[in-house]
């Protein structure tokens, strides 16, 4: 009997009574931690005043050891793919630029237009710095299937939950260790846990772009969202930065840069306090890293776009530069699977090969819908759009067709679902909610980095792995969108 239809294994009450208490101390003293949830009637202070455990599994998901070997492996190619991708203008301008997706995506025209404005205007182009997340599942079409790993999508901006998924990591490390899972399953030991050090990982690359940039006393810039929840993670990140490479953070968000941010005749991109009685000494920053400004959200007016124009005119290093967010969009990876495209970018001894086989079928609509209604049941539909809680699943999708215009086609791809196993269990905690026993499925995340640069040798590491675990019958799969919990990796053979 497969390890996925029998877990997780049976367990006591008091069992799992005791497993929540030791888990949940442990993620509220590890900073696990969200940002307690506001209301329109309850803003939240401006100094932090509480915090609550971020949602997690109990146990560890089971994923195949080899799946999982290939998983890190591949993430090597990707890094190398999406740095070549992102410095081929020529191809990002066919894909998503006039023409492209910019013809019917508002929100990419608006990157685009800013990046060929900044071409045109002869800036040289920024240094790259990629991190990086391609996420995957296990796909099983039918019981007896070989269990393959397919990918869900590969993310370019604000790849996040780097910190927290280590601590979720280390929490059921600790677990194995201190009570043995009670001894409910062979299977949860420590040699079956493998380690995972993203948040070293992350700033290492974060670390490399800054010493690229040549000024040691410079700052990292966090370009964030307004009343960011996920907070903590970010703070790991940067506590991570400082005490393993003694580098500083500065956090603004885009309102906030647009008053104090300013380029210096050299290009130096230089921060002032949002308060001059703070400090009346700019700071110069070396590395731009966007944990905001995926989504139009992020974008209130003109003037936030015209500040992240502003950024990417300086010399710092840009954390994703636009020519690599817009690398990152959905319409680039259904062109990539096109026959020869992927061939152009990578060649089989790098990795095209195997990145193919983790690959679904996808298809633009601008190439027809016939096959997308008929088919609705097999796919989802994906929008250039990240951060969850946009994709149109199964019988959703012949409607939508029905009322979309003919020439807004072209922003939208249809994919094959993924069939991962089924009959998977899983204990889930949630602050608010207590602890659930649901069917569920689970994704696994591989970090990475690249910094690249015209002329400039690629460099670029494997950062790390996250798993966010979901009840079986939700589509979406964003923890910050409220759809997963934190989880972590249990190999099996």
């Amino acid at each position: 009997m497969s390890v996925f239809t029998c877990w997780p294994p049976d367990i006591t009450t008091e069992q799992l009574d005791q497993l929540t208490l030791l888990a949940a101390s442990f993620a509220l003293s590890h900073s696990c931690l969200y940002l307690p949830p506001v209301s329109p009637d309850k803003p939240p202070p401006s100094i932090p005043e509480s915090a609550i455990h971020a949602p997690f599994s109990l146990l560890p998901a089971p994923i195949p050891r080899h799946l999982f070997a290939q998983s890190l492996t591949l993430q090597h190619a990707y890094n190398t793919l999406y740095a070549r991708v992102a410095l081929d203008t020529a191809f990002l301008d066919q894909v998503m630029g006039p023409g492209g997706v910019a013809d019917v995506d508002e929100f990419t025209r608006e990157l685009w237009s800013a990046w060929k404005s900044l071409r045109d205007q002869g800036i040289p182009p920024p240094l790259h710095l990629g991190l990086f997340r391609s996420d995957y599942l296990l796909h099983q079409p039918a019981a007896n299937d070989p269990i393959a790993l397919k990918q869900v999508e590969f993310n370019t901006i604000s790849a996040s939950f780097g910190g927290l998924s280590q601590k979720v990591a280390e929490m059921h490390r600790y677990l194995v260790e201190s009570t043995g899972y009670f001894s409910i399953s062979p299977l949860l030991s420590s040699e079956n846990l493998p380690p995972n050090d993203n948040l070293n990982g992350l700033a290492k690359g974060l670390a490399e772009a800054h010493r690229a940039y040549g000024v040691s006393n410079a700052q990292v810039l966090f370009v964030i969202q307004p009343n960011e929840r996920n907070v903590f993670d970010q703070r790991l990140l940067e506590y991570q930065l400082f005490e393993s490479f003694r580098i500083c953070v500065t956090r603004r968000t885009f309102a906030e840069l647009g008053i104090t941010a300013s380029i210096s005749p050299s290009r130096a991109l230089l921060i002032t306090p949002v308060s001059p009685g703070l400090n009346t000494t700019p700071v110069e920053i070396s590395v731009v890293y966007y944990r905001a400004g995926y989504t139009p959200t992020d974008y209130a007016s003109s003037a936030d776009y015209a500040t992240r124009a502003l950024l990417e005119r300086s010399r710092a290093v840009q954390c994703p530069s636009l020519a690599l967010q817009l690398a990152g969009g959905k319409k680039v990876q259904e062109v990539l699977t096109r026959p020869g495209i992927l061939e152009r970018f990578l060649s089989p001894s790098e990795g095209a090969t195997a990145m193919r086989e983790s690959w679904m079928r996808m298809w633009g609509l601008d190439d027809g819908t016939e096959e997308a209604v008929k088919r609705a049941e097999e796919l989802v539909l994906k929008p250039q759009r990240e951060g969850g809680g946009n994709n149109i699943y199964r019988d959703k999708i012949p409607a939508l067709i029905a009322q979309l215009p003919h020439r807004d086609r072209a922003a939208w791809v249809a994919m094959e679902l993924i069939s991962p196993p089924r009959h998977t269990g899983a204990h889930l905690v949630r602050y608010g909610v207590g602890r659930v026993s649901a069917r569920v499925v689970s994704e696994l995340g591989v970090f990475g980095w690249a910094l690249f640069g015209e002329g400039r040798e690629l460099k670029e590491e494997q950062a790390g792995w996250l798993v966010r675990t979901k009840a079986e019958d939700v589509d979406e799969g964003g923890v910050a969108a409220g759809f997963s919990v934190l989880d972590s990796v249990l190999l099996v053979d």
